[in-house]
């Protein structure tokens, strides 16, 4: 059929058709993308705030090669509360609430209990939140950068740790800065040692563990370590110690799919940003933890660790 043949009416439908089928301009082709790009964006940070106070329960079971003991316990391993603005009282009750359905027979807490400064307020809140805590289980705790001393008052915080010493003596949490103590959970006797926090320059390991001796008695009880940063295993090498509780690491905050890449865990070591590891016959276990610094977590849920020492 030749142009001339086509009705007038069918010339116009197809130039209408024409018309909507021209390819969009460069302009709004850039609109749509970034609009859409926006949209992704907006549902991420979204989902990135919701897994920020998505808390989990983590259960591990630790290797009695490693950490032998003669009676069963169960410990409750909590770390960096990071109360702020980004982290709200609520999110360090529903830990302490999960983790006193566990039925544990002791708690440690490894550090970083605020970021920056706390109102009287808020320190006479912590309190009461820290007490339904101590008030059911035996809880020990050892300090973070984040919680006073020379890093943090540099950094928009205390520059002693003082405020945070008194907050936990008034809690009934007892606070071991390079110090050990011998404590008896069920029965079995353990050595606990707090050191204080490499970042704060307050670690000092010599003044309460002893140096690795071969001649160590099998009836001497296992010796735990709570020390804020993971990092500091370097100056424990030569140390006596079964396992090392830590924290710090926040899992990274944010953890890339598949890979498992954490850019942005603050330590040195990145194979040991989360979970039970063991380094150099020896047990260390590094919590994400339940707070966060910018109220943001991704692929990292924040945690509540429950560690299982079972009779050899």
């Amino acid at each position: 059929m030749t142009d001339e043949n086509i009705p007038d009416f069918a010339k116009s439908l197809a130039e209408a058709n024409r018309q909507r089928i021209t390819p969009p301009s460069p302009r709004r082709r850039f609109l749509k993308s970034f609009l859409g790009l926006g949209g992704v964006g907006l549902g991420g940070w979204g989902y990135m705030k919701f897994e920020a106070a998505w808390l989990e329960v983590h259960r591990e079971t630790l290797p009695s090669a490693q950490f032998p003991v003669r009676r069963s316990f169960r410990i409750l391993h909590l770390s960096d509360f990071h109360v702020s603005d980004k982290v709200p009282f609520s999110l360090v009750e529903e830990a302490i609430e999960l983790g006193l359905k566990e039925r544990s027979d002791v708690c440690f807490i490894t550090g970083d209990f605020i970021t920056n400064k706390l109102t009287d307020f808020e320190f006479d809140r912590y309190r009461e939140v820290l007490s339904k805590l101590s008030e059911v289980v035996p809880s020990f705790a050892c300090l973070g950068n984040h919680d006073g001393g020379k890093w943090a008052g540099s950094n928009y915080g205390y520059p002693t740790s003082e405020k945070v010493e008194a907050m936990l003596k008034e809690s009934k949490i007892a606070l071991l800065q390079n110090r050990r103590q011998v404590i008896y959970v069920k029965g079995q006797p353990l050595a606990l040692v707090g050191l204080g926090d490499i970042w704060a320059q307050r670690c000092f390991p010599d003044k309460c563990l002893a140096k690795i001796s071969t001649t160590r008695s099998p009836q001497e009880p296992p010796v735990i370590v709570l020390s804020h940063n993971p990092d500091s295993k370097t100056f424990l090498a030569d140390h006596d110690w079964q396992l090392m509780l830590c924290g710090h690491t926040h899992g990274g905050e944010c953890k890339f799919p598949f890979v498992g890449y954490t850019p942005f865990a603050p330590v040195k070591d990145h194979s040991m940003v989360d979970g039970l590891h063991n380094w150099q016959g020896r047990l260390i276990h590094v919590s994400r933890g339940v707070g966060n610094l910018h109220g943001l977590r991704f692929n990292c849920r924040p945690q509540v660790n429950v560690l299982d020492a079972k009779a050899s």
